[in-house]
Formats: structure tokens, sequence, C-alpha cells
């Protein structure tokens, strides 16, 4: 090989490099709302640096935490493949931004709540079609069996058949039990159901479920009122697997 042959040889490696390094798929933003209209939850400022080290320990995606709804237009969702929802009460969202997450959604963008994200958005019926169910009193605040309805879903095979949680346990009222799949149901012999504020209904107790809207994926999770929950690397693990799954991206791509 002459002098002038290893130079150019060099030079087309330095070249293929940068291409390789290119090829190499980058996070995805998710835009996580914290906005409390109503009651605001304690365990929110924590909620937002586990979601941040999630997102940085699975290297898919990146979170971006906000109080505001500057972000709810449709040129600014562009930028994010989810949104997230640990909110409360009536936000303060205009026409246009509420129909702006909705085409998000429908066009194939993921969402995701938590907790008191069934505590919103009451007069909104959209919201209700999007989330797919709403809060309606939580009679136990204790430790509690769950079932896992589906041990054959990624999002919540590595539980087994069940697990103990102690959290505020919501009740889930307008469920659509027809268009969601339940991944996790509340154990009630493991709760008094003669409790004041008990309501029995045919679809149990649901606490999480995945859904559909339009292209899009839906995830929602009633546990996350405690920072013991939110510690809890069972959780951590089913909150990062779902938003790789709202993101369409493989569970594996998880570091």
């Amino acid at each position: 090989m002459t002098r002038r042959e290893f130079i150019a040889l060099l030079g087309s490696a330095a070249t293929i490099r940068p291409l390789g390094a290119r090829a190499e798929r980058s996070p995805e933003r998710l835009l996580y709302c914290t906005r409390s209209a109503r009651y605001r939850h304690e365990v929110i400022p924590l909620s937002k640096a586990i979601m941040t080290e999630l997102g940085r320990n699975s290297g898919a995606f990146e979170v971006i935490a906000m109080e505001d709804t500057s972000e709810f237009s449709p040129e600014a969702l562009k930028r994010y493949a989810a949104v997230m929802f640990y909110t409360s009460g009536e936000l303060p969202m205009s026409g246009a931004e509420k129909a702006a997450l909705l085409d998000f959604v429908r066009s194939g963008g993921g969402f995701l709540g938590v907790h008191s994200a069934t505590d919103t958005f009451y007069t909104w019926s959209d919201y209700l079609d999007l989330i797919g169910g709403y809060f309606n009193g939580h009679p136990w605040h204790q430790t509690v069996s769950i079932e896992v309805v589906d041990p054959g879903d990624p999002l919540v095979a590595f539980l087994g058949n069940s697990l103990q949680v102690e959290d505020e346990i919501y009740q889930i009222s307008d469920f659509d039990y027809r268009g969601s799949h339940v991944l996790l149901r509340l154990d009630q012999s493991s709760v008094d159901l003669g409790k004041p504020g008990v309501h029995q209904r045919f679809y149990g107790w649901p606490l999480a479920w995945t859904r559909s809207y339009g292209q899009g994926r839906v995830f929602y999770s009633a546990l996350g009122h405690e920072a013991s929950v939110w510690q809890d690397a069972r959780y951590q693990r089913i909150l990062t697997g779902a938003i790789l799954w709202s993101m369409r991206r493989p569970l594996s791509e998880s570091r």
C-alpha cells in the first residue's frame, strides 16, 4: 500500500465514524406537566427529580417538566414524543391548547397520567375519552395487595401475579372498561369494603391500564401519592416501560 493510499484510507475511516454516531437514535422528549388547579401533592418535586433520573438512566428519553401550558401548541408539541400529567382540577388551558393536545395524541403521540391525572378536567368530556376514567374518592390509605391482571403484558410481566404497595388507593368512576386494557387492579380482599365512601362497581378497582386514542398510546396509573411509591424500583420500572411503550420504542432500549 502506497503512502497516498494509506492517507486516503484514514480519511475514509474518519468520515465513516461520524455517520455511525449519527445512526444512533437520539433521546425522545417527554413533556411532564405538574400543574395543580386543585389539591397539589407534596410528592411532585420528588417526582420531577425521579422522572428526570429515569430518563437519564434509560438513555432513550429526556424529561422536560413544566407548570404552565405554554407548550400546548401544535408547533411546540412537535418537539415531544409523549406528554405526561400529574395534575389536578380544571387546568387553565385554552380551547386551542386542548385541541392541540388531543391532536397530538390522536396523531400518534403518547399520553401518560399518574395518580391525580384522573382528578383533572371533569368539565371537559374529551379528556375523559382520552384518559379513560375519573377519580371518585380514596377510602383507603394503607398497604394493599394488587392483582397483576395481565402477567403476560411486558409492562408488568416482571411483577409476577401480585404485589403489595402502601399508597392512597383511588376509586375510578366512568371507567371505559371496554376500551381499556387493565394491567393492575386492587385485590379487594386486602381492604375493608365496609368503609364509608366505598363504591363497588362491576369492574372493581382498576389501578393501571393502557388504551388507544386515535393513533396514540395512553397509559394511566392511579398509584403515586406516596414518596415511597415513587422511590420503589418496581414503580419506576413500570413508568419507564410505559413511557417507552407510549413512544413506540422497545422496552429493551432502557439501559
